[in-house]
């Protein structure tokens, strides 16, 4: 099944992943890439993308690079967009509580905005 990956944006179109994004070093940025590509195409993607569990149907991301890891939550809409809220590099073994709940604030947004 082939997926479509859409980066999250504020109503007035900021996409503050987009900006993260881009923040990251070269070798980051390719494997960000990579992994995108892999999910769009549902290929080898149980390494790197996951649901996450006690969230609102949240999944991750997750990316490796020299030794830096990070991480993009995201969630469906629908079968196939995934649609990715926010990132942020990880530097404790538990995904800080602030992300997760920055990740729910941006799917209900997310979907009021497509309910008008």
């Amino acid at each position: 099944m082939k997926r479509k990956i859409i980066l999250y944006e504020t109503e007035g179109g900021a996409s503050l992943v987009e900006k993260f994004v881009r923040k990251l070093n070269r070798g980051a940025r390719d494997c960000v890439a990579a992994a995108f590509e892999h999910i769009e195409m549902d290929t080898q993607t149980a390494h790197l993308f996951c649901k996450m569990v006690n969230t609102d149907h949240l999944w991750e991301i997750r990316i490796k690079h020299d030794r830096n890891i990070y991480r993009l939550l995201c969630f469906f809409d629908g079968k196939t967009v995934v649609v990715v809220a926010s990132g942020f590099q990880k530097k404790t073994q538990k995904t800080p509580r602030q992300e997760i709940k920055t990740a729910e604030a941006r799917k209900k947004d997310y979907f009021r905005r497509k309910k008008q």
